[in-house]
């Protein structure tokens, strides 16, 4: 698997762990209790914050990243990420919202992979295929955490032991995730994972982002660019085909800033394929830098906040999600409903059905190898 270096960052700060609500000096840590599941287990909330104003709220249930404020070019800060109020939220919800995925990200043909000759079972929960290593995958497991810091950055590390055979997966598979906010206004989110047996890995987070603010409208006036020429269409239930193909003269062209709305209602098989209706993007992107973290991955700015957003990545891959399948019956934060393309994600990744498609890069891991992936969020405004 590929080693990855973190991006750097030059500052040196005074840091302080605190336990209060307001805003301090540098860069602070808050540990207080979430609430409890159906069966009573205590869900922990680390909120994160620096002395710019942004703030990242993580939660032990499903490794969520739960809340994400940032100011706008007046300052004025808003949770940009769409997720819920309380731990039942996330317990029945089945959107992903902000959530560590895995064992394997995105969709498996028919649920299935082999292995060494031997062939594993992932439960379906997307009609023909598995989606986000099944109905109980990371998202719906209780992490445990401790809090982190260093002289430029607060954070919290989740850890999970993902026991040999939980959801058809072999392997007992160790996974520790930390979320890191520094005073650059990045979120950085480290992956590192080890295991005991041959196994197959494809780690992201799910958060979806609205930088106008969560439940505030649709993002289709928002602009993107992706810096991918090339991407890999997918069949009607959204499995690829193994074709690397171009974006040019195609709606999946992001390479210049676009609007995220432009060409979403063209009439093209891929649209149709990712939301049958109106049509919208849910499709892995093959990023240019090929997992060199310095190099910008992708970009969204929100022209009536100023809230601009860059992704940096050591992995090969982006989703890029419209939410299409929300339609505003899920009620979220603060009471807001989520409508249809009202976020955007923009999951890091190895390539969908990667173990099925001999021409995609390898997410096989092996005893004595550690997976690692980062993966950096930075925010701005003008």
């Amino acid at each position: 698997m590929m080693h990855s270096r973190h991006l750097l960052s030059g500052l040196t700060l005074s840091l302080a762990l605190a336990s209060t609500g307001a805003h301090a000096a540098g860069l602070t840590t808050e540990h207080k209790p979430f609430g409890k599941t159906h069966d009573g287990t205590t869900i922990d909330q680390y909120v994160l914050r620096n002395s710019h104003g942004m703030q990242a709220t993580v939660i032990t249930y499903g490794g969520v990243l739960q809340s994400l404020e940032v100011p706008d070019k007046n300052g004025k800060s808003a949770d940009v990420v769409l997720g819920f109020d309380d731990v039942q939220g996330y317990e029945s919800g089945t959107a992903f919202f902000g959530a560590t995925i895995g064992r394997f990200g995105n969709r498996l043909a028919g649920g299935t992979f082999e292995l060494d000759g031997k062939r594993y079972q992932v439960p379906l929960n997307d009609g023909p295929n598995a989606l986000h290593g099944g109905a109980q995958g990371f998202d719906k497991q209780v992490w445990e955490a401790k809090p982190v810091k260093d002289k430029d950055s607060v954070g919290v590390t989740l850890t999970y032991l993902s026991k040999d055979g939980e959801m058809g997966f072999p392997g007992n598979l160790k996974t520790e995730v930390t979320y890191r906010l520094n005073d650059k206004n990045e979120l950085h989110i480290d992956y590192k994972a080890t295991t005991d047996k041959p196994t197959v890995l494809n780690l992201t987070n799910h958060s979806y982002f609205n930088l106008a603010g969560a439940g505030n409208g649709d993002i289709l006036e928002q602009v993107a660019t992706l810096h991918a020429s090339h991407y890999t269409p997918v069949n009607a239930t959204l499995i690829p085909t193994g074709e690397l193909a171009p974006v040019k003269g195609t709606p999946m062209d992001f390479s210049k800033p676009t609007p995220i709305g432009q060409h979403i209602k063209d009439d093209h098989p891929q649209l149709k394929f990712a939301e049958a209706k109106q049509g919208g993007f849910d499709f892995n992107w093959a990023l240019d830098g090929k997992g060199d973290i310095e190099q910008l991955a992708a970009e969204v700015h929100d022209p009536q906040s100023g809230r601009r957003l860059q992704l940096y990545t050591s992995e090969p891959g982006v989703q890029f999600y419209t939410s299409n399948f929300l339609d505003g019956s899920v009620k979220g934060k603060a009471g807001k409903t989520y409508a249809h393309w009202s976020a955007f994600t923009l999951e890091t990744q190895h390539f969908p059905d990667a173990p099925n498609q001999p021409t995609f890069a390898s997410t096989r891991l092996d005893p004595g190898q550690t997976y690692t992936q980062n993966t950096v969020f930075r925010f701005s405004a003008d």
